[in-house]
């Protein structure tokens, strides 16, 4: 090829490479335009203060008039007299930072424009921002006495005694930020934000001063709108743990929605303990005069929709309803905006946000045994992959009772393998003389069949309590291990397919391994030939599965086979008095209810001169003679 070609080749590489950035980027601003344009609440009024209509050309003072008449009679008409005149103002602004989080604040609604937590990154190392709208959340909706729907943050504040629009703070001080939404001389809403330097929270006054006359009985509902905004970048997955959770009278309710079809709408009332949003890893929680029930109402509305590459968004409103007789009225709410980190959230009674599996059984285990333990191993050892291989070594120790079961039948049945094989050959013709063999050796021998399944069984709750430790426990987000594991809260891919199946786009390498040292335990325990298929079958079925698991989770269950392995192999080769059949013959022996049961079945079966559920007839001519004879 000359260089002409090349050059050629070059150029033509460089106009492609240029149109799809592009292309790209022209895409994204208009998926952005279209994302605001649906994620906005459904207002009337479109904002005015951006324009200034004295500077619009070719009018003349009369009609500059006109349009500022019609401007009025419009806010008038959507707002009522009350407030037409709060929706005109300057936008102002006040920066806090305190030790762990940024925070701006508006006067446009008194609202909280940018919340971000300074010790977090979202997945795509950019601050972790909690708000969705860009018009603030925290806000206050009422009917007015006219009839009018009033959101605040259509409305101006006036910032109370305000010296400086950046604030500092660290350790126990504190700063409290006043405004104040004046309808009438000596008629107004004053609301405050007090931040903490050392706190994720902000407490929130709201005082309602001889407003009897705006605000009717129904009084306000105090606003989140639109959820927390997603940090990781596997939407799908945090989308699953995104949802409301409402603490009534002391119970709890969770909320999900789970059809884009379907929006879902709520109303609970009684006495309101918190109202809290969750995603994967973080949560807001408004509690009512910190610490103590509130007795009112919460509405709670979702919605879903589908993201780009075939992700999933999920979206919550909650509102608190305040009622309101008039005269001079105060409420206090702790607005907690932060981590679901266990530790942190205790200070705040919003243990109930931290996954941790089914309530009644599940939950116990991994909250007050799994992640205790998980916690003290870490405090002794810095490397999240470390402490969770310390912590595989000491459940392997904890659940050998139990695991030790497990390998000791399936010793048993592979010492009576070759015995089972010789009935199923003599008998192959013969399925209700094959059972009975079968049973007969399992009494000569003391064996039940179903020995390995109990403990398995009991390991379960542990087993799942620990999945949902793992799976949800901030400690692990980003958090790296050794090579190509740098985040344990996410699957370590090491293979990428160029389409998905079953929502399966890559393989991950430590769910490999761990489908890996499955095999090679299953080899080890099962003995029967019409179950040789597990041993290949599962393994893979189960690394594709975990291969969307985060790599904490698959490091751990690789660790736990890899023990299991060792032990099967030890008892196996290396154990003092293995066992024969001989040996098996002459223990004592222990008829097994599930033993007793499955003789009873046989007995009932001979009796009617048939076989066992499920198995066929021992003799069809005695069928057919049956059939004939009801004919």
């Amino acid at each position: 090829m000359d260089k002409k070609s090349i050059l050629a080749f070059v150029l033509i590489g460089i106009i492609l490479i240029g149109w799809s950035i592009y292309s790209s980027m022209t895409e994204r601003t208009i998926d952005t335009v279209k994302k605001d344009s649906t994620e906005t609440t459904s207002r009337t009024y479109t904002e005015k203060e951006d324009l200034n209509t004295d500077e619009t050309p070719d009018l003349t003072p009369g009609e500059k008039a006109d349009v500022q008449i019609k401007d009025s009679l419009v806010k008038i008409d959507r707002f009522g007299r009350y407030f037409a005149d709060l929706t005109e103002g300057h936008k102002d602004y006040v920066r806090i930072e305190t030790d762990l989080i940024k925070a701006t604040v508006t006067n446009k609604g008194f609202t909280i424009l940018r919340w971000e937590l300074k010790e977090y990154k979202s997945w795509n190392g950019y601050p972790t921002q909690f708000v969705w709208d860009k018009e603030g959340e925290l806000f206050m909706t009422f009917l007015s006495i006219e009839g009018k729907k009033i959101d605040t943050r259509d409305l101006f504040y006036e910032f109370d005694n305000l010296s400086q629009r950046n604030i500092q703070l660290t350790g126990d001080e504190t700063f409290t930020l006043r405004a104040k939404l004046e309808v009438e001389p000596g008629k107004y809403i004053m609301k405050s934000y007090t931040f903490h330097g050392d706190r994720y929270h902000v407490t929130t006054d709201i005082d309602l001063h001889n407003m009897g006359s705006v605000i009717p009985s129904r009084g306000y509902d105090f606003q989140w709108a639109n959820g927390i905004k997603y940090q990781e970048k596997n939407s799908v997955d945090e989308s699953t743990e995104s949802l409301v959770i409402v603490s009534r009278n002391g119970e709890i309710d969770e909320f999900q929605v789970d059809d884009m079809d379907e929006p879902m709408e709520e109303s609970l009332t009684g006495m309101i303990d918190f109202v809290g949003m969750k995603t994967k890893y973080f949560g807001v929680g408004i509690i009512p005069e910190p610490y103590q029930s509130f007795d009112g109402t919460v509405d709670v509305s979702g919605f879903q929709r589908n993201a780009k590459n075939s992700g999933m968004i999920r979206r919550y409103n909650t509102s608190i309803r305040i009622p309101y007789d008039g005269g001079n009225m105060q409420n206090t709410f702790t607005v907690f905006m932060g981590p679901l980190d266990y530790d942190v959230v205790e200070q705040y009674k919003l243990t109930e946000m931290v996954s941790f599996g089914w309530r009644f059984l599940i939950r116990p285990i991994g909250e007050y045994f799994m992640m205790p333990i998980f916690k003290l191993i870490h405090k002794f050892i810095a490397n999240y992959g470390v402490a969770i291989i310390i912590f595989s070594i000491i459940m392997k120790i904890l659940l050998y009772p139990l695991s030790i079961q497990q390998v000791k039948s399936a010793q048993k049945m592979q010492l009576l393998g070759p015995e089972m094989t010789r009935i199923r050959e003599k008998y192959k013709d013969d399925q209700q003389k094959q059972q009975k063999a079968m049973m007969a050796m399992y009494s000569e021998y003391g064996i039940n069949p179903a020995a390995g399944c109990l403990p398995l069984l009991l390991q379960m709750p542990i087993l799942y309590a620990l999945w949902s430790v793992l799976r949800t426990s901030i400690d692990l987000r980003q958090a790296d291990f050794i090579w190509w594991i740098t985040d344990l809260s996410l699957p370590d891919s090491i293979v990428h397919f160029g389409t998905s199946f079953m929502g399966i786009s890559s393989i991950s390498g430590l769910a490999l391994a761990m489908g890996i040292t499955m095999f090679f335990q299953q080899k080890l325990t099962i003995t029967d030939p019409r179950q040789k298929a597990m041993v290949y079958v599962m393994p893979i079925m189960f690394t594709l599965m975990f291969s969307n698991f985060p790599s904490g989770l698959n490091l751990y269950y690789f660790i736990f086979n890899l023990l299991g392995i060792i032990q099967q192999v030890y008892v196996n080769k290396f154990a003092k008095n293995k066992l024969t059949l001989e040996d098996l013959a002459k223990m004592p022996k222990k008829e097994g209810w599930l033993q007793r049961k499955m003789k009873e079945a046989q007995e009932v079966a001979e009796a009617k001169g048939r076989s066992v559920p499920g198995k066929e007839s021992e003799s069809p001519k005695k069928y057919t003679k049956k059939k004939k004879k009801k004919k």
